[in-house]
Protein backbone atom coordinates (compact mmCIF):
# COMPACT_ATOMS: atom_id res chain seq x y z
CA UNK A 1 0.00 0.00 0.00
CA UNK A 2 2.72 2.30 1.15
CA UNK A 3 4.66 1.53 -2.53
CA UNK A 4 1.57 2.42 -4.33
CA UNK A 5 0.64 5.85 -2.66
CA UNK A 6 4.24 6.65 -2.83
CA UNK A 7 3.67 6.27 -6.50
CA UNK A 8 0.88 8.03 -6.95
CA UNK A 9 2.15 10.88 -4.92
CA UNK A 10 5.46 11.13 -7.79
CA UNK A 11 3.11 10.69 -10.70
CA UNK A 12 1.16 13.53 -9.55
CA UNK A 13 4.20 15.54 -8.84
CA UNK A 14 5.56 14.63 -11.24
CA UNK A 15 2.63 15.89 -14.07
CA UNK A 16 2.94 19.27 -12.91
CA UNK A 17 6.39 19.28 -14.62
CA UNK A 18 4.90 17.94 -17.81
CA UNK A 19 4.90 19.67 -21.00
CA UNK A 20 1.20 20.20 -22.42
CA UNK A 21 0.56 18.05 -25.55
CA UNK A 22 1.03 20.23 -28.49
CA UNK A 23 3.60 22.65 -26.65
CA UNK A 24 6.82 22.52 -27.53
CA UNK A 25 9.92 24.26 -25.53
CA UNK A 26 11.87 26.86 -27.74
CA UNK A 27 15.90 25.26 -28.13
CA UNK A 28 18.50 27.50 -28.22
CA UNK A 29 17.55 28.72 -24.83
CA UNK A 30 20.14 31.34 -23.04
CA UNK A 31 19.67 31.75 -19.97
CA UNK A 32 21.85 34.44 -19.28
CA UNK A 33 20.02 36.37 -21.70
CA UNK A 34 16.35 35.30 -19.77
CA UNK A 35 17.54 36.57 -16.56
CA UNK A 36 16.80 40.18 -15.57
CA UNK A 37 12.97 41.79 -15.38
CA UNK A 38 10.37 40.37 -17.53
CA UNK A 39 6.60 42.79 -17.33
CA UNK A 40 3.50 40.75 -17.61
CA UNK A 41 1.43 42.15 -20.35
CA UNK A 42 -1.36 39.11 -20.24
CA UNK A 43 -1.98 36.18 -18.54
CA UNK A 44 -4.90 33.68 -17.95
CA UNK A 45 -6.30 33.98 -14.74
CA UNK A 46 -5.46 32.17 -11.39
CA UNK A 47 -5.20 32.33 -7.97
CA UNK A 48 -2.03 33.51 -6.88
CA UNK A 49 -2.29 36.46 -9.06
CA UNK A 50 -6.03 37.49 -9.30
CA UNK A 51 -6.32 41.15 -8.58
CA UNK A 52 -2.88 41.85 -9.08
CA UNK A 53 -1.73 44.66 -11.91
CA UNK A 54 1.94 45.84 -12.54
CA UNK A 55 2.76 42.18 -12.59
CA UNK A 56 6.52 41.61 -12.88
CA UNK A 57 8.99 38.20 -12.51
CA UNK A 58 13.00 38.76 -11.53
CA UNK A 59 15.42 36.29 -12.73
CA UNK A 60 18.18 35.95 -11.57
CA UNK A 61 21.14 33.16 -11.13
CA UNK A 62 21.15 30.94 -7.81
CA UNK A 63 24.66 30.18 -6.35
CA UNK A 64 23.41 26.26 -6.90
CA UNK A 65 22.93 27.07 -10.43
CA UNK A 66 18.99 27.60 -10.35
CA UNK A 67 17.12 30.51 -10.82
CA UNK A 68 16.12 32.76 -8.58
CA UNK A 69 11.93 34.24 -8.93
CA UNK A 70 10.67 36.99 -7.92
CA UNK A 71 7.13 37.88 -8.39
CA UNK A 72 5.98 41.32 -7.84
CA UNK A 73 2.43 42.86 -8.20
CA UNK A 74 0.19 45.52 -6.71
CA UNK A 75 -3.00 44.52 -5.11
CA UNK A 76 -4.76 47.85 -5.48
CA UNK A 77 -7.91 46.67 -3.26
CA UNK A 78 -5.53 46.50 -0.38
CA UNK A 79 -3.17 49.08 -1.43
CA UNK A 80 0.04 46.82 -1.59
CA UNK A 81 3.02 45.37 -3.20
CA UNK A 82 2.19 41.16 -3.11
CA UNK A 83 5.64 39.63 -3.94
CA UNK A 84 6.69 35.84 -3.61
CA UNK A 85 9.96 34.25 -4.22
CA UNK A 86 10.50 30.94 -5.67
CA UNK A 87 13.13 28.87 -7.95
CA UNK A 88 13.24 26.81 -11.24
CA UNK A 89 15.88 24.23 -12.74
CA UNK A 90 16.10 23.04 -16.07
CA UNK A 91 13.93 19.93 -16.54
CA UNK A 92 16.34 19.15 -19.44
CA UNK A 93 19.04 20.52 -21.15
CA UNK A 94 20.04 23.80 -20.41
CA UNK A 95 19.27 25.33 -23.92
CA UNK A 96 15.83 24.08 -23.95
CA UNK A 97 13.50 26.42 -22.23
CA UNK A 98 11.87 23.90 -19.76
CA UNK A 99 12.21 24.23 -16.45
CA UNK A 100 10.30 23.13 -13.23
CA UNK A 101 9.56 26.19 -10.75
CA UNK A 102 8.81 25.93 -7.17
CA UNK A 103 7.18 28.52 -4.90
CA UNK A 104 5.90 26.04 -2.17
CA UNK A 105 8.86 23.85 -1.03
CA UNK A 106 8.98 20.60 -2.74
CA UNK A 107 6.38 21.00 -5.10
CA UNK A 108 7.22 22.06 -8.39
CA UNK A 109 5.22 23.26 -11.84
CA UNK A 110 6.29 23.15 -15.30
CA UNK A 111 7.68 26.74 -16.70
CA UNK A 112 7.73 25.96 -20.54
CA UNK A 113 8.92 28.87 -22.73
CA UNK A 114 7.12 27.86 -25.89
CA UNK A 115 7.95 30.86 -27.92
CA UNK A 116 11.02 33.60 -27.50
CA UNK A 117 12.76 36.58 -28.94
CA UNK A 118 15.75 34.67 -30.10
CA UNK A 119 17.21 37.55 -31.22
CA UNK A 120 16.97 40.20 -28.48
CA UNK A 121 14.99 38.40 -26.10
CA UNK A 122 12.47 41.26 -25.74
CA UNK A 123 9.53 39.08 -25.67
CA UNK A 124 8.24 35.34 -24.41
CA UNK A 125 5.22 32.95 -24.52
CA UNK A 126 5.28 31.12 -21.55
CA UNK A 127 3.31 28.03 -20.43
CA UNK A 128 2.56 26.07 -17.42
CA UNK A 129 1.81 22.46 -16.44
CA UNK A 130 -1.16 22.48 -18.79
CA UNK A 131 -3.93 25.10 -20.47
CA UNK A 132 -4.78 26.77 -17.12
CA UNK A 133 -1.83 28.82 -17.26
CA UNK A 134 -0.20 31.37 -19.75
CA UNK A 135 1.78 34.60 -19.64
CA UNK A 136 2.85 36.40 -22.22
CA UNK A 137 5.86 38.36 -21.07
CA UNK A 138 7.94 41.65 -22.40
CA UNK A 139 10.73 43.21 -21.47
CA UNK A 140 9.26 46.50 -21.70
CA UNK A 141 5.96 47.62 -20.12
CA UNK A 142 4.00 47.27 -23.36
CA UNK A 143 4.33 45.22 -26.68
CA UNK A 144 3.72 45.93 -30.19
CA UNK A 145 0.39 45.03 -31.27
CA UNK A 146 1.69 43.02 -34.46
CA UNK A 147 3.90 40.81 -31.48
CA UNK A 148 1.52 40.59 -29.37
CA UNK A 149 -1.25 39.14 -32.07
CA UNK A 150 1.40 36.56 -33.05
CA UNK A 151 1.75 35.39 -29.82
CA UNK A 152 -1.85 35.21 -28.55
CA UNK A 153 -2.53 33.50 -32.66
CA UNK A 154 0.34 30.75 -31.58
CA UNK A 155 -1.22 30.47 -28.00
CA UNK A 156 -4.45 29.55 -29.76
CA UNK A 157 -3.09 27.29 -32.46
CA UNK A 158 -1.59 25.29 -29.48
CA UNK A 159 -5.18 24.78 -27.79
CA UNK A 160 -4.95 27.92 -25.35
CA UNK A 161 -8.63 29.58 -24.31
CA UNK A 162 -6.92 33.54 -25.75
CA UNK A 163 -10.27 35.06 -25.40
CA UNK A 164 -9.64 34.45 -21.58
CA UNK A 165 -6.66 36.73 -21.48
CA UNK A 166 -6.02 39.69 -18.44
CA UNK A 167 -4.56 42.46 -20.00
CA UNK A 168 -2.06 44.29 -17.44
CA UNK A 169 -1.86 47.64 -16.93
CA UNK A 170 1.53 49.19 -15.83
Amino acid sequence: MRTLLLGLMLLTLSACTSLPDRVEPVQNFELDRYLGTWYEIARLDHAFERGLSQVQAQYSLREDGGVKVINRGYDAAKGEWREAEGKAYFVEESDTGYLKVSFFGPFYGAYVVMALDHEDYQYSLVSGPDRDYLWILSRTPELEQETLDTLIAQARDAGYPVDELIFMEH
